[in-house]
C-alpha cells in the first residue's frame, strides 16, 4: 500500500465529516451573546478541535468492535477497518495517540471541560462494547453525545449556560436524530432480504417501523415545542452594537419583540425536511451526510443560524 493511499484510509477512518456534530460546543456561547469574546470563543475552538480528535478516535475504537458485524452491512463493510485497508494494531495505535492529546489540552481550558471529555469516551466507550446492543437504551446513548457536547461548550467557557428550554431542545433533537439513524438503518438492511438483521445490528430485531415512527413523531414534536417556548421565553444578554443612536425614538420600542420566534419557521421546514430525507428518501443513518447532501436542508440550517446571530448581535439591544 502507497504512502498516499494510508494516509487516505487514515483519514477516512477517523471520518472528518462526522466532526459537524461538535459545532453543539458552540450553543452556549452563541446564546449567551458572547460570540465575539475572544478570549472566551479561543476556549470553545480548542474545545471543538479536542472535541473533534476524542469523536474521531471512539469511531475508530466503535469500528474495532464492529468489524464484523460492519463486513455484513451493504455500506460498512468498506469502512477501512472492516475493508482490511488498515490494520487493527495500526488504528488502536491511531486512536490512543488522540485520546492522550485530547485529554492533555483539554485539562488546559478547564478542569470541568476536562471531566466532561472523559465523561464523554466513557459513554463512547460503553456504547461500543454492549450498549449499542441494548434496546432504547442504545438510542438514548447516541443522543448523550450531543448533549455532552453542548454541556462540553458550557463548560469551556467558564461561567456562560444555556436556558432550560434550549437545553430541552438539545435534548429533543439529540433523540430525534437518533431515532431517525436506527429508522434508517432498519430501512436500508430490510431492503436487502439476504441480510440477518440480528447479525448486524441486534438492537435493529427489537424495533418495528411503526415504533420508530412513534419515537420520531414524539421527538420532532417535542423540538418544535421547546424551541417555540425557548424564543419567546429566552432574555438574550451579552454584546450588542449600540444601533439605538442611529434610529428615530419609537423604533427601539419596535426592537423590543421577541424576534428569535421567528427563526421557528427555518426550524419547522428543518425538521419537515428531515422527515422526509428518512421516509422518502430512506436516508438518515448519517446524519452529517444527510445534512451535506442535502442542499435545502442545508441552506435551512445557514438561514437559521445567520437569522439567529442578527437578531441577537444586531437587531435586539
Amino acid at each position: 500500500m502507497t504512502t498516499q493511499r494510508l494516509e487516505l484510509n487514515i483519514v477516512r477512518l477517523l471520518r472528518p465529516r462526522q466532526w459537524i456534530k461538535n459545532f453543539a460546543i458552540f450553543a452556549a456561547i452563541t446564546f449567551s451573546g458572547q460570540l465575539f469574546n475572544l478570549h472566551i470563543l479561543s476556549n470553545v475552538i480548542i474545545g471543538f478541535l479536542i472535541f473533534c480528535g476524542l469523536s474521531s478516535a471512539s469511531y475508530v475504537v466503535n469500528d474495532i468492535f464492529d468489524i464484523e458485524k460492519d463486513k455484513l452491512h451493504p455500506f460498512k463493510k468498506f469502512r477501512p477497518l472492516a475493508h482490511g485497508d488498515i490494520p487493527i494494531p495500526v488504528a488502536l495505535t491511531i486512536a490512543a495517540a488522540i485520546v492522550v492529546f485530547s485529554l492533555y489540552f483539554s485539562f488546559h481550558i478547564t478542569p470541568a471541560f476536562f471531566v466532561v471529555s472523559l465523561i464523554y469516551l466513557a459513554v463512547q466507550l460503553l456504547y461500543s462494547m454492549f450498549l449499542k446492543s441494548v434496546e432504547i437504551i442504545d438510542i438514548l446513548a447516541i443522543a448523550s453525545g450531543y448533549i455532552i457536547r453542548v454541556y462540553a461548550g458550557e463548560f469551556a467557557t467558564s461561567g456562560l449556560h444555556i436556558s432550560v428550554w434550549l437545553l430541552l431542545t438539545t435534548i429533543s433533537l439529540a433523540l430525534f436524530i437518533a431515532i431517525g439513524k436506527r429508522r434508517s438503518e432498519l430501512t436500508l438492511i430490510s431492503q436487502n432480504k439476504q441480510a440477518n438483521i440480528a447479525a448486524i445490528r441486534k438492537t435493529l430485531s427489537h424495533y418495528s417501523e411503526r415504533l420508530l415512527d412513534l419515537y420520531a413523531s414524539i421527538f420532532a414534536t417535542s423540538v418544535f415545542i421547546s424551541y417555540a417556548l425557548f424564543t419567546f421565553l429566552e432574555n438574550p444578554q451579552g454584546f450588542k452594537p449600540g444601533i439605538n443612536i442611529l434610529l428615530p425614538d419609537f423604533l427601539p420600542a419596535f426592537f423590543q419583540r421577541k424576534w428569535l420566534m421567528i427563526t421557528i419557521i427555518p426550524v419547522v421546514y428543518g425538521l419537515m425536511r428531515y422527515l422526509q430525507d428518512i421516509y422518502e428518501k430512506h436516508e438518515g443513518e448519517s446524519p452529517e451526510k444527510v445534512l451535506l447532501s442535502d442542499k435545502a436542508l442545508l441552506s435551512t440550517v445557514i438561514i437559521w443560524l445567520i437569522m439567529v446571530l442578527v437578531i441577537l448581535y444586531v437587531i435586539v439591544p
